[in-house]
């Protein structure tokens, strides 16, 4: 059945081809009956090529004389020609053939949000009467072919966004564009500069170039803005450099100019105060410097402002307030000063206020009560004093970030309003006094509460249990006492809890085993006394538990090992004894978690080991009698008395001994507490000096998380190092250094991974280390890990990137389990190919290059869709001072089989080609299943030059991966063969990795079929 489908189809292909010989012979009034079966056969032979798994398109069947009465067709009633075919959200695949060439009468084809992939039939570009095309949301790829400038006289809305097209736009493609209206090509890969014939789309009003790989000089800055009809702009996530010029800026109908995520540079552009309608203005992630226009006051339609992540410096404009529309404002992390008028609270739409990390310093104006609509004012990091004011907290708020300020005086009290609206509220590193109140338990919706760092010196209040939604709480340092309220969990939502620093005492609650979704609890340097519970071993989320430097008593319960989650534990500085759990984690733990207690059991430490039961007493049962029998048959009476002597004298030396012993353990008991005593008191000392410094120095004690995506729930944090990295557990490491899982449980749980540098003690410079971590961030692509931000001190530097769920490559070709699902070859290909464009878009859309050095398959990552995302390119950038050989070295142990033969030979020449042959070994890895180097018992396999044995033996598919199942030989074959070109000896013999992706597209997609068929 399926052959003769295939065989109508094939006739149906040659009565088009052969149509207009049919016309010649023809009346004009057959002919026209013929004309209307071109909109069938078009249809049809779309259709042949299209994968309808809801069948969506059954009533389209090829006897019928017109297609007028098919489901999503539209035609002229006029003329009963199709005119409209929307097949938007159907679940399509397949890709687009020829058959659409021949509804010559279709003005709009809208197949959007399907799954079609392939490339854009150049064909499309026959349709000349087309007005609108929208293609968005699908799986497109390859080039935007040039032939569609054909349709470009007619076309007025164009939408290819959210597709995988790449390389650059046909130079002529827009030659004829006066008719275009809407153009998006959002949300690809594409790249190069803007043709400059889209200066000639006079007519345009929405232009959307965002999230590609744009570039190009200023003059085309200078050109796009002649667009007078303009009213949506977007440039955004490209890589577009330089100034903007001044004094061109004539965009006067402009509503939305959204210009984030480039390289723009220098001051902001005067003019863009000279449009009147503008409402968005998005400048953030750039790299503008100077002082805000005072133009700016001059748009009086702005509801949405951000500049955030840049470089400028002046102090907080005074005209801000007078902006009355303002409803979203981010002016975080750049160099303001000053302090906020008192007039801020004119701005009475204002819902969204920012200005994290510049320094501003001064009090928060008391007016700020009157903005009623604010619902998130983020402040921290600056150098604000004085109280917070009162009426502050009437408001409806969401969330409130003051941390790492200056602020004095107490916790304003809430309101019935706030009880219900406020969700975060970060309030640490200040110098608050007074109490945590019992209202607090009112915040119904309260999911990050965050007060540590504070001279608090209050009582836990037990309300806090009764926040049914926080998922995380710390009160660290806050000079807490008082005892633990036993329902702290008794919400059962929270997933962290931070004690630290304070002077709570008493024992740790039992019910502390009703915190069933906690991951971290932390109660160290607290005065906290009695055993740790055994409910704890309930936690079956737990990661890490710290306990140390309390007055903790007994042995560590046993069924503590159960914990499989558990990653981190530290009991030291207590009065613990006896054995460790057997279980979990606690059989590897180090002296430092154990160390500085009375006497647990553990072959790491030193000094007696004390068992919480004493001995058990061996008794003979017949010593009695038997010591009776000897004295009985004594007859001499002296040496009965002797004997009855030398009993008394042992039992009196027994006894001085056992009173020597008991004495001595009491002295050395003694000394420990004494000199654990002492070595507290260092340590608060040196903790106390460190926080006078820090807060001298109008910085937090602890390091600065900086966050580039704004859209999440807190862009910038302060955090304690440890803590953070003990919030997940260790998922990886390598050259550089180990790499954590977390997830930002106060933050929308978002999972992130965190990568803590091996060069702590080289990168000194937070400003050379932000420079490097900002360019790097730059680098976005499908397939590339984004990095997300960074964490800085000088003794600890962490980067922050995406976190991609399905693990490595390493893991999915050498670590399967046996009954993990068939890795086939559709999701190999896949990985070749998005790797081969993510070093494509590495290798040749920046100058200089960023090369990668270390490319395998540890190093790709996939996310839920197996898409791969190459991750630890660009590291090299920040560990420049290391001693070459060492890097070097450590580079080939653990990238063995990766490294190009030149580096070994030669004086550590680098370029592209050295990741284009480490490409290459990976791509044999991919295809057979086999690592790079194999070892034998009295050989080693060197794959590269196994495979090229056998493809010189003609054998070369005997070196195929079985477990993938079927695969296409006419796709495997000239993979290998691209394979062993890129694992060239010879440098120069090596393609480049934009020519490795053509060539991957032509393999996976074969002209040849395609013309054949059709």
């Amino acid at each position: 059945m399926m052959r003769m489908g295939f065989l109508k189809l094939v006739l149906l292909l040659v009565l088009v081809s052969l149509q207009g010989h049919i016309l010649m012979g023809t009346s004009s009034e057959d002919a026209s009956s013929i004309q209307l079966n071109d909109d069938v056969l078009g249809l049809i032979v779309f259709k042949s090529d299209i994968q309808d798994p809801y069948s969506y398109l059954q009533s389209w069947n090829e006897d019928d004389n017109s297609p007028c009465s098919w489901k999503f067709v539209q035609c002229n009633p006029e003329t009963g020609r199709v005119y409209q075919l929307s097949l938007d959200g159907l679940g399509l695949s397949g890709k687009l053939g020829r058959g659409l060439e021949k509804l010559q009468h279709l003005k709009v084809l809208s197949l959007s949000y399907n799954n079609i992939s392939g490339n854009i039939s150049p064909q499309l570009g026959l349709i000349t009467g087309l007005e609108k095309l929208n293609l968005t949301h699908n799986s497109l790829s390859g080039r935007i072919p040039s032939l569609l400038a054909n349709v470009m006289s007619s076309i007025r809305f164009l939408d290819l966004s959210e597709n995988s097209l790449s390389g650059p736009l046909p130079d002529d493609l827009f030659r004829s564009c006066t008719s275009l209206r809407y153009l998006s090509l959002a949300g690809n890969m594409l790249e190069g500069p803007i043709p400059s014939t889209l200066l000639t789309c006079f007519s345009l009003n929405n232009l959307n170039l965002s999230r590609n790989h744009f570039s190009g000089e200023p003059k085309f800055a200078s050109g796009i803005w002649l667009l007078k009809r303009l009213r949506t702009l977007d440039l955004s996530v490209n890589a577009f450099p330089g100034p903007i010029p001044q004094g061109v800026l004539g965009l006067h109908n402009l509503k939305e100019l959204l210009l984030q995520g480039n390289h723009f540079s220098g001051s902001v552009p005067l003019d863009i105060g000279l449009c009147p309608h503008l409402s968005r203005l998005d400048l953030r992630d750039n790299l503008f410097t100077g002082a805000l226009p005072n133009s700016l006051s001059m748009l009086r339609s702005i509801s949405f402002i951000s500049l955030s992540n840049n470089m400028l410096t002046s102090e907080f404009p005074v005209w801000f307030s007078n902006i009355s529309t303002l409803e979203y404002v981010d002016f975080s992390n750049n160099g303001l000063t000053g302090s906020l008028p008192s007039s801020i609270g004119d701005l009475k739409s204002l819902e969204y206020l920012s200005l994290s990390n510049n320094k501003l310093t001064g009090i928060i104006p008391t007016s700020l009560v009157y903005c009623t609509k604010l619902s998130v004012i983020r402040l921290r990091g600056n150098s604000f004093n004085g109280s917070i004011p009162e009426g502050l907290f009437d408001l409806g708020l969401e969330e409130v970030d003051f941390s790492g300020n200056g602020f004095m005086g107490s916790i304003p009290p809430g309101s019935s309003r706030l009880f219900e609206s406020l969700r975060i509220l970060d309030l640490s590193s200040n110098n608050l006094t007074g109490n945590i109140t019992a209202e607090i338990g009112l915040f119904a919706n309260l999911r990050y509460l965050n007060v540590s760092w504070n001279n608090l010196q209050s009582r836990m209040p037990p309300e806090i249990g009764y926040l049914q939604s926080l998922r995380e709480l710390d009160l660290r340092n806050s000079e807490l006492h008082g005892s633990i309220p036993g329902d702290i969990c008794e919400s059962g939502s929270l997933d962290i809890l931070q004690l630290d620093g304070n002077s709570l005492s008493g024992p740790i609650p039992e019910e502390i085993g009703n915190c069933s979704s906690l991951y971290l609890l932390s109660l160290s340097h607290n005065n906290l006394s009695g055993s740790i519970p055994k409910s704890i071993s309930k936690l079956n989320k737990l990661k890490v538990l710290k306990l140390e430097s309390n007055e903790l008593s007994g042995e560590i319960p046993q069924e503590l090992g159960k914990i499989e989650s558990l990653v981190a534990v530290n009991v030291s500085y207590n009065r613990l004894i006896g054995r460790i759990p057997v279980g979990g984690v606690f059989p590897s733990l180090d002296q430092s978690a154990l160390q500085g207690n009375l006497g647990i059991c553990s072959p790491l430490l030193k000094g007696p080991c004390k068992m919480n039961v004493p001995k058990p007493l061996v008794i003979d049962p017949d010593s009695y009698y038997k010591h009776r029998q000897r004295n009985e048959s004594s007859d001499d009476p002296a040496t009965s008395r002797d004997h009855r002597m030398f009993l008394s004298v042992s039992s009196i030396i027994a006894i001085i001994a056992a009173v020597l012993i008991a004495f001595g353990v009491i002295v050395i008991s003694l000394l420990n507490v004494s000199a654990r005593r002492r070595l507290a008191f260092v340590d608060t000392a040196v903790e106390s000096m460190c926080s006078s410094s820090s807060k001298s120095a109008s910085l937090a004690p602890t390091g600065k998380l900086i966050l580039f995506d704004s859209r999440s729930s807190s862009a910038d944090w302060v955090i304690n190092a440890e803590s953070l990295l003990q919030k997940a557990s260790e998922i990886g490491g390598g050259v550089f250094g180990t790499v954590y899982k977390v997830s930002l449980g106060s933050h929308e749980g978002r999972i992130l991974a965190f990568k803590k540098l091996i060069t702590s003690n080289i990168i000194q410079n937070p400003g050379d280390f932000e420079r490097e971590i900002r360019v790097l961030g730059k680098a976005r692509h499908p397939n590339l890990i984004s990095l997300e931000g960074y964490y800085w001190t000088s003794q600890m530097q962490l980067l922050v990137s995406e976190y991609a769920p399905n693990g490595s490559l390493q893991a999915k070709l050498h670590e399967r389990l046996p009954f993990a699902p068939l890795f086939s070859w559709v999701h190999r290909f896949k990985i070749i190919f998005g790797t081969a464009k993510g070093l494509a878009h590495l290798h040749h859309s920046f100058r200089p290059p960023i090369i990668h050095y270390n490319i395998k398959p540890s190093n790709i990552l996939l996310d839920e869709n197996y898409n791969p995302k190459i991750s630890d390119f660009g590291l090299a950038r920040l560990v420049t001072k290391l001693d070459k050989h060492v890097m070097i070295s450590n580079r080939f142990q653990s990238a063995l089989g990766y490294v190009a033969p030149e580096l070994t030979c030669q004086s550590l020449r680098v370029s592209e080609k050295c990741d284009i042959y480490g490409f290459g070994v990976l791509i044999l890895e991919v295809v057979t299943g086999r690592r790079a180097v194999e070892y034998g018992e009295d050989n080693v396999v060197i794959l590269s030059d196994h495979v090229r044995v056998l493809l010189e033996e003609g054998n070369a598919l005997e070196c195929v991966d079985t477990s993938m199942g079927d695969f296409p030989e006419d796709e495997v074959l000239p993979v290998l063969k691209l394979a062993l070109v890129c694992a060239s000896q010879i440098p120069s013999s090596r393609p480049s990795m934009a020519e490795v992706v053509q060539i991957l597209q032509v393999i996976k997609t074969p002209l040849p079929q395609r013309m054949e068929l059709f």
